[in-house]
């Protein structure tokens, strides 16, 4: 057989099989993988020469903080809106944080949810409301136009726009939703923490004031109105200076504040002070700022704080004064008051004086003790 032939018989092998070349990775931005990185502080460095970046001093460096990204040092009192302590954890200036919150918007059936709003007829006070609280409420504004002197609390008045009052408990929403917190208008109580039968008015030490049989009537009246949807007429605003800060382990650049939304009277109901509450020893290096005074018992170990840092409402957004200053003080508008409601401490937001439609609702965040540091509110 020729080599010809030999050549002809010989099998055809395929090609050698080389599999498809892998897609090309797609590599996310330096700027967002600087921006989710860990950051780590390095021990030992010279910080000796450190000056705040805003008022360019270097003198009280016990209330410098640092930023973890680019390292720079800002006075807690010389940002705004102020630290009032140095957070836990990771903290970002202005520059560094690159980002605004993004708030939520909600819809009317979501605010209904959201609240857990009874429903009812057109969402509307006139079809809500019972014959029974209007004529309660005529009684009641009339015993105190006689007996003024007893400066009994005042129901809030909603506002008559069904629209109005949608758009008043939807930036509450945003605002609790940004802060990841629930919406609660009771105290709560959880396993670790303090326990319902430790809330006891008859600890107080000195005594605690009763709230009358007739200012119950007015609380309850009130928690009626916002289980329908009708809500005191504030509304939450932001602000670049002055407010809760939406988060203190990053600075971001808007806080929040209340505004009036609608005239309120002097001596109104505005809202209660709730959220978890716990025994003040367990907190006493808590980063939550608005923690408020509950209890101050005989023995300490029994006092107690509201913590508003997971569950809470309208009065945690509400702004103290400097209550340093003549100015900061002509500021005040409402104030917290503490009462004994059926031998249980609860805590009350009341207006001291007719708040127009606009004005920004302030308090003394030291009513009872003076430790919140204020001197440098704006």
């Amino acid at each position: 057989m020729s080599p010809a032939s030999c050549h002809s018989r010989r099998r055809r092998t395929s090609a050698p099989f080389r599999p498809e070349s892998p897609p090309a990775k797609k590599f996310k931005p330096l700027s967002e993988v600087m921006q989710r990185a860990k950051y780590a502080v390095i021990d030992g460095a010279d910080y000796g020469n450190l000056r705040c970046e805003q008022c360019g001093s270097g003198d009280k460096a016990e209330e410098l903080i640092l930023c973890d990204k680019c390292d720079r040092g800002f006075h807690l009192n010389c940002l705004r809106p102020i630290l009032a302590r140095v957070p836990v954890g990771s903290w970002l200036c202005r520059s560094c944080s690159g980002h605004t919150p993004r708030l939520t918007s909600f819809s009317q059936k979501k605010i209904i949810d959201f609240f857990r709003i009874q429903k009812c007829s057109n969402f509307s006070k006139h079809n809500c409301a019972s014959p029974q609280d209007a004529r309660k409420r005529r009684k009641r504004s009339g015993l105190l136009v006689m007996q003024k002197k007893r400066r009994r609390l005042l129901p809030f008045v909603p506002s008559d726009d069904r629209s109005q009052r949608l758009k008043q408990m939807g930036s509450l929403a945003s605002a609790l939703t940004t802060l990841k917190m629930e919406f609660s208008d009771d105290l709560t109580y959880f396993p670790g923490m303090a326990s319902k039968s430790a809330n006891r008015s008859d600890f107080e030490d000195g005594g605690m004031q009763v709230l009358s049989k007739e200012d119950a009537e007015t609380l309850e009246q009130c928690r009626a109105m916002c289980k329908r949807g009708e809500c005191p007429p504030l509304i939450v605003v932001f602000d670049s200076c002055e407010g809760y800060p939406l988060s203190s382990n990053s600075f971001i650049m808007l806080a929040l504040v209340y505004e009036a939304d609608g005239p309120i009277k002097d001596m109104t109901f505005i809202a209660e002070y709730t959220g978890d509450v716990d025994y003040i020893k367990n907190r006493e290096h808590d980063d939550c700022d608005g923690i408020m005074t509950l209890l101050l018992a005989t023995n300490p170990a029994k006092s107690l704080v509201i913590c508003p840092d997971k569950r809470g409402n309208i009065a945690r957004f509400i702004n103290g004064i400097n209550n340093h200053t003549m100015d900061g003080k002509k500021k005040q508008n409402c104030k917290c008051v503490r009462y004994s409601v059926n031998g249980e401490c609860r805590v009350f937001l009341v207006a001291t004086r007719d708040i127009a439609k606009g004005e920004r609702l302030y308090y003394d965040y030291n009513g009872y003790e003076h430790e919140y540091p204020t001197e440098h509110f704006v």
